[in-house]
């Protein structure tokens, strides 16, 4: 199992990258040594997942099957998509929905506009969960203990001025979220970039996502965004979470 491990590491590590990498820098990212990472994109060679090239190692499509089920019809990603689609077309913004894995998002389906951001983000996108909105929102609905054991694990440096980086800061924006119901968060992930998020409760009443809108802080004001954004994204996700049972 140890070796599983590792290799669902250096593909991990892979799939993060826009590029090729070389064994050295595969091996500095995962803290795994070179004979390891040797071995791990060996088999990974033989079963069809990676192939080398003269700049270095990169995932082949057949790594794709081992998500597909994940996106099957009646899987999450699919049942959001028309309400992600739904609040594009209201408010002309792009809408995602992301889950929480340990200290980052996952982002797991998005509708897209046009406008650019210097953040770019694709299905499968990570994103530090304590300076984003879909962060905050999830994190919201841990307990004060599970919350103050996630927040403790890591250190963390300012992205801009605006990041709230003390623990004792997080835990009083994210507890302020808790009792709002939704996560403002304004330039701390990038500066220019406003984002707003809610949570998706299943039919169970657990938190199984969260999703959200993100803007140019250079056209939308955090008032226009509560007046405007939020009621349309909080019918969204209430009707996306009656959708679910997961």
């Amino acid at each position: 199992m140890t070796s599983l491990a590792r290799g669902l590491e250096v593909m991990g590590t892979l799939s993060q990258s826009d590029s090729e990498l070389k064994m050295p820098e595969i091996s500095k990212q995962t803290n795994l040594s070179r004979a390891v990472v040797r071995r791990c994109l060996y088999t990974l060679q033989e079963l069809g997942y990676v192939e080398s090239k003269p700049l270095g190692f990169r995932l082949l499509p057949k790594v794709l099957s081992l998500g597909q089920s994940y996106y099957g019809a009646k899987a999450l990603p699919q049942i959001a998509q028309p309400f992600l689609e739904q609040v594009h077309l209201e408010t002309g913004e792009s809408c995602s929905l992301a889950i929480l894995d340990g200290s980052e998002v996952i982002y797991i389906a998005r509708s897209t506009s046009r406008r650019i951001m210097n953040v770019s983000l694709n299905i499968g996108s990570r994103l530090p969960a304590f300076c984003t909105s879909l962060g905050r929102a999830l994190l919201a609905h841990l307990s004060p203990k599970e919350l103050q054991n996630h927040l403790s694990k890591e250190k963390y440096r300012p992205l801009t001025a605006n990041t709230i980086t003390t623990i004792s800061e997080l835990t009083k924006a994210i507890n302020q979220v808790a009792k709002d119901g939704y996560a403002l968060v304004d330039q701390e992930l990038e500066v220019g970039l406003r984002s707003l998020s809610v949570p998706v409760i299943n039919q169970q009443g657990s938190v199984i996502a969260a999703m959200n809108v993100g803007v140019s802080a250079s056209r939308i004001s955090n008032a226009r965004m509560l007046q405007n954004i939020l009621p349309v994204l909080r019918n969204a996700g209430k009707l996306l979470g009656e959708q679910t049972s997961l």
